[in-house]
């Protein structure tokens, strides 16, 4: 800007040369949002700026009037001697005073004459032109300065050129036109074209890349896609900005609104301008007949004035009536590009033609009104903001981040043998599946948990020894090949999700799937578990695990399509009320019924001739009656009843005779009656946590017992016929009113295992040394402990006996 500028603005008082800059020369990053015309009409308000600068200079440099008194005045108006001479060329006689004036009287009469004589127009035309000026730089900028909306503006600019900087925006737009290349030969020609604008270089900065298209080396590409861990975090975090921007921006309109807002007042003010300005112009004049009532001073009434400069105020004035015009046809073109146009939606279906990202979403409100005016200035600004945008670029940007974390030697290192005695991999809350997992052969064991998203691609074929999955709240993908893979390997699946429509799909391909696990909330649709649907595909699946809320077991499970061995419900509560298709699994051998409310057993069970195993685990049984059914179950020999309310044992308990464990811990029972223990084959035995006082002497009957829990309870004493039991290798006491423990225990020789904590015993009998028990198989307080000849605690261990 020209120093005299600043002069001027000064000089007047009117504005700072900040506040001046401030109008006059937006911030240069908001090129980008400034169409054509807003730049041309921004250049014609920089020589409207000239104009008044001009006018003004003049107006300050030259005398602004001129006036001589009147000798002659013929019908009171001044008139100079030659228009009235007579026929023989003869000058009438002038009248007045002839004496000169001062210099003083000259300037007053100056001063006067062009405040009351001189058209308003003329008087202000540079202040007008400098006002009107203003106002036009005013609304053409105040939308980048008003707060609501300058925020958004800058952050949208700051994320921009962050994406211009990216190397990941190069490397997304050479895969992805790579890709529709390969996809679409016969478009070769324009594809190069469009790799020759999509990569350009990431080190320049983001305003020299939109005016500089270089074209790439293509010997570079391999080079170039390469990303570090730096830059990769770096374009992560561009996208959490886009995401966030997007979210924001697309709520309102109000850039939308202000924008048009000042275009309209700026076609207004062209309107007001071009409609007055011609009028005044043409009465701009140069002479100018003045009155000042001075006479006695100075003899004169009448002056004849001159205005110097309004010859040069007509041309400036008809030039800026011009270029008011030419800025009011820009302003209703860009009123006309703002109605004709829906500025309110963006599409990307070029962009998502011309390469593989299917998925750019269109954008609504200020954040599309802000994409076409980016377009205005230049369409690959858009485009390259559009990767970010992408969710499978995101993806693929997590995947290579995620690649260079996880390595294959930090995966090795992770892996462990579990209880089963398998080679496991566990990972947790990281964001995708590393491809250094596809390296791990010997993986047999694969659990994933709060995982963003796990992809399996096509190399999981290599992992021929993968046979379990767990799937911990993990959304999944699956490469077609990798389906195939797991279709023909898996066999077990532990699946958790918060809804079924979480949980993928492809688990009902699975054809050689053996045991499945499902923890989620399983919905009812239409009388329907339609989210199951599917199940009918797993004709090898043996072992079923549910846990959900289900107000019955689905028929799709219990149907003839699958032949379960194994069926495990855990209902977390929830009442569970129909029971009549369960008798239609007849190959079932294990039932597991737990948390189901329920307050009797289900007559349907007795219909399973094949049962083994059966467990009411976490319901409110009170009464177990039912039990006389079970002598149809021939083949049941594991009966588990525990963490119910069961306040007694029927008498027909002992019609079981093939039973082998019976489970009736954290119960309410206070007596055992004698006819239990005609279930001679019983092995295990827990009573653990109830209100019994006694054992009856012929708990001697079970020879083939092995584990016995009866602690805490209310026994003062063991009855001797436990003392007959000589297969018995653990004995669970612990909790009790034991004040003596009988020497008979020593007859207990298979005995490896003694617990007796927390009873009112004083002593221990010398003939425990009898029994077999091994460093740590005494657990007992130490005063009790060292009641035992020093040679036993020896051979018993004071380790052990030290952790007690």
């Amino acid at each position: 800007m020209l120093p005299s500028t600043h002069c001027l603005l000064q000089a007047t008082g009117m504005f700072s040369v900040t506040e001046f800059k401030w109008l006059t020369d937006p911030q240069t990053a908001y090129r980008i949002l400034k169409p054509w015309w807003d730049v041309f009409s921004h250049y014609i308000s920089m020589v409207m700026l000239l104009i008044a600068l001009l006018g003004g200079t003049l107006q300050i440099a030259q005398n602004k009037m001129l006036c001589l008194p009147c000798k002659l005045v013929v019908d009171n108006y001044c008139r100079p001697p030659w228009e009235l001479r007579g026929p023989n060329g003869s000058i009438p006689p002038l009248t007045g005073i002839r004496n000169l004036l001062d210099r003083q009287q000259y300037a007053f009469i100056d001063a006067v004459c062009y405040e009351k004589q001189l058209h308003w127009f003329s008087k202000f035309f540079p202040y007008l032109v400098l006002w009107q000026t203003l106002v036009f730089l005013i609304c053409s900028n105040f939308w980048f300065k008003y707060p609501s909306t300058s925020s958004r503006l800058e952050h949208f600019i700051t994320i921009l050129h962050k994406c211009f900087d990216s190397p990941w925006t190069t490397r997304a737009l050479s895969e992805a036109v790579e890709i529709v290349s390969e996809k679409q030969p016969y478009r070769k020609s324009k594809v190069a074209i469009k790799v020759s604008f999509s990569s350009i270089g990431a080190e320049a900065g983001g305003a020299k890349l939109a005016q500089s298209r270089v074209e790439p080396n293509l010997a570079d590409t391999a080079e170039r896609t390469i990303l570090d861990q730096k830059e990769g975090e770096q374009a992560k975090a561009i996208f959490e900005k886009v995401k966030k921007f997007k979210v924001h921006v697309e709520a309102k309109d109000i850039i939308y609104r202000l924008y048009m807002r000042q275009i309209i007042i700026k076609v207004v003010l062209f309107l007001v301008i071009i409609t007055y300005t011609p009028y005044y112009v043409i009465n701009m004049k140069f002479d100018l007949h003045c009155k000042v009532d001075i006479e006695m001073f100075t003899g004169y009434r009448e002056y004849h004035c001159v205005h110097s400069l309004a010859t040069m105020f007509r041309v400036l004035a008809s030039f800026y009536a011009m270029l008011v015009a030419v800025h009011g046809v820009l302003n209703a073109y860009s009123l006309y590009w703002m109605l004709r146009r829906s500025l309110k939606k963006y599409s990307f279906e070029t962009v998502r033609e011309e390469s593989s990202y299917r998925d750019i979403p269109d954008i609504i409100n200020d954040f599309a009104f802000i994409l076409h005016l980016s377009d205005q200035y230049d369409p690959l600004y858009s485009k390259r903001f559009s990767v970010f945008l992408s969710e499978v670029s995101e993806k693929k940007l997590k995947q290579i981040n995620l690649n260079l974390e996880w390595t294959a030697e930090r995966l090795r290192h992770k892996l462990q043998k579990n209880p089963q005695d398998k080679v496991e991999l566990s990972l947790f809350m990281i964001n995708g599946l590393p491809d250094a997992v596809f390296d791990l052969k010997e993986l047999e064991v694969l659990k994933l948990e709060l995982i963003t998203e796990a992809k399996f691609q096509a190399a999981m074929s290599q992992l021929t020894n993968l046979k379990e999955l767990h799937l911990y709240h993990s959304p999944s993908v699956v490469d077609p090949q990798a389906l195939s893979h797991l279709a023909e390997n898996l066999q077990t699946l532990h699946i958790k999700f918060t809804d079924m429509d979480k949980a993928p799909r492809w688990i009902f391909s699975l054809k050689n799937l053996t045991e499945l696990h499902m923890t989620g909330n399983i919905r009812l649709e239409k009388n329907l578990f339609m989210s199951l649907m599917g199940f009918e595909n797993l004709k090898k699946l043996k072992v079923l695990h549910l846990k959900s809320s289900l107000p019955h077991i689905p028929a799709v499970i219990t149907g003839t399509g699958l032949l379960l061995n194994r069926l495990c419900i855990d209902n977390e509560g929830t009442k569970m009320t129909v029971f009549n298709t369960l008798k239609n699994m007849v190959s079932l051998t294990h039932l597991e019924l737990h948390n189901c409310d329920l307050e009797r057993i289900p007559h349907s069970i007795f219909s399973l001739y094949n049962l083994r195993e059966i467990d009411l685990k976490g319901n409110r049984l009170k009464t177990i009656e039912e039990i006389i059914s079970f002598q149809h179950l021939k083949w049941l020999s594991c009966l588990k009843l525990w963490h119910n309310a069961i306040a007694y044992i029927p008498l027909q308990i002992g019609i079981l005779a093939n039973l082998e464990q019976l489970y009736l811990n954290n119960n309410r029972i206070e007596t055992i009656p004698p006819q239990l223990f005609l279930c001679s084959k019983l092995r295990y035995l827990d009573f653990s946590h109830n209100h019994l006082t006694a054992i009856g002497e012929e708990v001697g009957e079970l020879v083939h017992l092995q584990y016995l829990n009866v602690s805490n309870n209310n026994l003062e004493a063991l009855p001797d016929g436990l003392f007959s039991c000589k297969n018995l290798r653990t004995l669970l006491v612990s909790n009790n009113g034991l004040t003596v423990l009988s020497p008979l225990v020593g007859e207990l020789v298979n005995l490896v295992y003694l617990e007796l904590l927390s009873n009112q015993l004083e002593v221990l009998p010398m003939e425990l040394s009898n029994c077999n028990l091994k460093q740590g198989g005494l657990v007992v307080e130490e005063v009790l402990f060292n009641t035992l000849p020093a040679a036993y605690r020896e051979h018993l261990g004071k380790s052990e006996k030290d952790q007690v």
